[in-house]
C-alpha cells in the first residue's frame, strides 16, 4: 500500500463488505487477513472490520457513553489499524492489536472531555467488601427479594452514571472485563500494564460501583 488510503474511501468499502456479509465459507485466520490486506485486499480488511466491528463499539460506546463518539471512535479505530497494517508485527493477535488502538484513542477522548466529573478511586474504601463483577453487581440488586424488582431500572441508571464516574484507566478495565468478559492476560495486553496492575483498577473500580448501589440494595431488602 504505497499509497496514502483515504480514510471515506477505506471506512466505506470496509463497511460495504461487512454489511454484505461477505463472509467466506472457509474462515480464514486473522493473519492471512492480514497478509492479504497488506497486499492491497480491502474485502480482506472489510471481514476484519465485520469480526470485530461491533466489541470494538460496544466497549468505546460503554468506556465514553455517547453514541457518535463511540461510532467516530470505532471507525477511527479501524483506520488506523488499516494504515499501520504495514507495521503490524503479530506479537500480538489483530483483536488485541485493534482493540488496543480504540481503547487509547477512547482514553484519550475521555481525558480531554473536561466537562466530565472524575471520581478518585484513591479515596474509595471499602475493605473486607466482596469483589462482585460489575454484572453480578446490578443482578444481585435486585434478583434477591421481588419486592426490589422495581428498582432495578433506576440501578441500571445509577451504575452507568456510576461508570460515567470513574477515571478513565478504572472505567476501561471494568468495561473489558465485566461488560465484555476479557480475561484478565487479554486485558493487560491491551491496556499495556501488568496483569497485578488489571485487577487493582478492577477492585477498586468495584468497590466505586459496590458504592453506587448500596442505597438501592438496602432499600429492597
Amino acid at each position: 500500500m504505497s499509497k496514502r488510503p483515504n480514510k471515506q474511501a477505506v471506512l466505506s468499502d470496509a463497511e460495504d463488505v461487512s454489511r454484505a456479509g461477505c463472509v467466506p465459507a472457509v474462515r480464514f485466520e486473522d493473519a492471512v487477513l492480514v497478509e492479504r490486506v497488506r497486499g492491497g485486499d480491502i474485502e480482506a480488511f472489510g471481514l476484519l472490520v465485520s469480526k470485530y466491528q461491533d466489541k470494538v463499539y460496544n466497549t468505546c460506546w460503554r468506556m465514553c457513553g455517547h453514541v457518535e463518539d463511540a461510532r467516530e471512535l470505532t471507525q477511527e479505530a479501524f483506520f488506523r489499524a488499516y494504515q499501520s497494517i504495514a507495521s503490524f508485527q503479530g506479537r500480538s493477535g489483530f483483536y488485541t492489536w485493534v482493540f488496543r488502538i480504540a481503547v487509547n484513542l477512547t482514553l484519550s477522548h475521555l481525558r480531554k472531555a473536561k466537562h466530565r466529573r472524575v471520581q478518585s478511586l484513591d479515596q474509595v474504601e471499602n475493605p473486607g467488601a466482596r469483589d462482585e463483577p460489575l454484572r453480578d453487581q446490578v443482578a444481585d440488586g435486585a434478583a434477591s427479594n421481588p419486592a426490589s424488582r422495581a428498582l432495578t431500572t433506576e440501578l441500571e441508571r445509577q451504575v452507568e452514571r456510576a461508570l460515567d464516574d470513574l477515571d478513565p484507566e478504572h472505567r476501561a478495565a471494568s468495561v473489558l472485563r465485566d461488560i465484555e468478559g476479557v480475561d484478565y492476560a487479554e486485558i493487560a495486553r491491551i491496556l499495556e500494564v501488568a496483569p497485578g496492575t488489571v485487577k487493582s483498577r478492577l477492585h477498586r473500580a468495584r468497590a466505586a460501583l459496590r458504592e453506587r448501589r448500596r442505597p438501592y440494595v438496602d432499600e429492597a431488602k
